[in-house]
């Protein structure tokens, strides 16, 4: 074996970097006192942290669509049931980066964790576990029909794996990993992807063709092959079956404990769980491939206008790019509803407000979509608190409903404990519920292409990367 690949090999069992961290508060402060059932029974309230991935948790318009929910809200109707008069309780929803989730639950933030997806839990600490939900979970690996099929993990050495943040695929290939180097085999590469990506974000880019592969829980797997038909689930490679699905809690909460396994002993899904999920999102994840060679072909004539315009209005020309493949699929000549045009679909109303007109003209468009996006970013969504990531995420969300809007669910989010400066994941949470999955599906699609596009930035941007090198 080479010195270059063995120094790869070694690095790619290192553990996961911190790089890969979902957004989110930092892992700080003291651990508070543990509550017992008792102490959360007197609050009147259950604190429940959640994996922030729409599979884990979410109701859309009232709908529960998250994987856990109807089993929470089951076992809240269950304490209810036992609770004294006076003592009846509520379910507060917390939810956290995965690779939080453990973290906050030691401190105290929450009295007990629903992640809906294995979890790695490190050796030691003031851990208990339920009885298992689900026993001897299969980790496997997602393609796209059509594409390559393997028939053994070992053929897919050298080979790219896409993994969400938090990830217990990730520990599964690190081991696995170590066998083919054992046998002088290339490891298999892990791709950690962008943390405004969950599992079904990664699912549906692989669907696209964007990703190749990944790997996923089987049972997660199957609920979103639901919704996305061309994701072919990879039944024969599996990369690890002994991890069970369970609910986290402080080892100092045994009452609480024993309330969950007797609940869990006797709970019972109903056959028809997931009709809402399939019914809200059987549309909603169809992000398409935006690099074929049309697509190419397209976006390099658009290039020069569209990076003139972003420079002038400090935006990534690639984000530009990313909102008009979902506007136009880069067509200038685009038509839509309410008069909106062209290649960024901006209506005549939104031009007139920065001072453009006759957008219809391919310059005009961009010029007006711009300057319309920086107005936004610039009036609604310009404070130090937000990132740039979360920024640009709610610039895209008022451009698609309105800043107003937009900020009335900042405010709506605080008032809950969510994070009114992260969009994915928080205040998207509060536009799920309030006017459904539109515009989560609209900000969520321009992010995937943008994704997409710097994965290949170097390809994209040919005479700047030739610049670049003779600096």
């Amino acid at each position: 074996m080479s010195r270059p690949l063995l120094v790869l090999c070694l690095l790619l069992l290192l553990p996961l970097s911190a790089a890969a961290r979902l957004a989110g508060p930092p892992e700080v402060g003291q651990p508070a006192a543990s509550r017992d059932l008792a102490s959360i029974r007197s609050s009147g309230e259950l604190r429940v942290l959640v994996n922030q991935s729409r599979n884990s948790s979410g109701e859309v318009k009232g709908q529960s669509i998250g994987v856990e929910y109807r089993r929470l809200r089951a076992f809240e109707q269950y304490l209810n049931r036992n609770a004294g008069e006076g003592r009846s309780l509520k379910l507060r929803i917390i939810p956290k980066a995965k690779d939080q989730l453990l973290g906050a639950l030691q401190r105290g933030e929450g009295d007990l964790v629903a992640p809906g997806e294995l979890l790695t839990v490190r050796a030691g600490g003031n851990l208990s576990t339920s009885t298992a939900i689900l026993g001897n979970v299969p980790l496997i690996v997602v393609s796209r029909q059509g594409y390559r099929r393997y028939q053994s993990l070992e053929q897919m050495a050298g080979r790219s794996l896409a993994l969400a943040a938090g990830s217990a695929a990730g520990e599964a290939v690190r081991q696995f990993n170590r066998q083919l180097i054992q046998r002088k085999r290339p490891p298999i590469i892990i791709e950690w992807v962008d943390p405004s990506l969950a599992v079904e974000d990664v699912l549906e880019m692989v669907q696209a063709g964007i990703f190749s592969l990944t790997a996923v829980e089987q049972p997660i797997a199957e609920r979103w092959a639901k919704v996305m038909p061309k994701l072919r689930l990879e039944r024969q490679l599996v990369l690890a079956k002994d991890g069970d699905l369970r609910w986290y809690m402080r080892r100092d909460t045994p009452m609480l404990g024993a309330s969950i396994d007797r609940f869990l002993a006797s709970y019972r899904g109903p056959a028809d769980q997931d009709a809402a999920f399939q019914r809200v999102y059987r549309r909603l994840y169809q992000v398409h491939y935006p690099l074929g060679r049309a697509e190419r072909q397209r976006l390099e004539k658009l290039r020069p206008v569209l990076q003139r315009y972003a420079a002038r209005h400090d935006f990534d020309w690639l984000t530009l790019a990313a909102l008009a493949f979902k506007e136009s699929t880069l067509n200038p000549n685009a038509r839509g509803a309410g008069g909106a045009t062209g290649l960024l679909q901006i209506t005549p109303v939104a031009a007139r407000s920065v001072g453009v007109g006759n957008i219809g003209v391919l310059e005009n468009n961009v010029q007006a979509a711009a300057k319309y996006l920086a107005m936004i970013r610039r009036n609604f969504f310009n404070s130090p608190q937000l990132n740039e990531r979360e920024r640009m995420a709610f610039v895209l969300a008022g451009y698609n409903m309105g800043p107003q809007r937009v900020q009335s669910m900042r405010a709506e989010a605080r008032r809950r404990g969510l994070n009114p400066n992260q969009w994915f994941f928080q205040v998207e949470r509060i536009a799920m519920e309030q006017v459904g999955m539109g515009v989560v599906s609209y900000v969520n699609s321009v992010n995937k292409y943008y994704l997409a596009y710097d994965r290949e930035r170097y390809l994209l941007e040919p005479q700047e990367a030739v610049l670049d090198a003779h600096k």
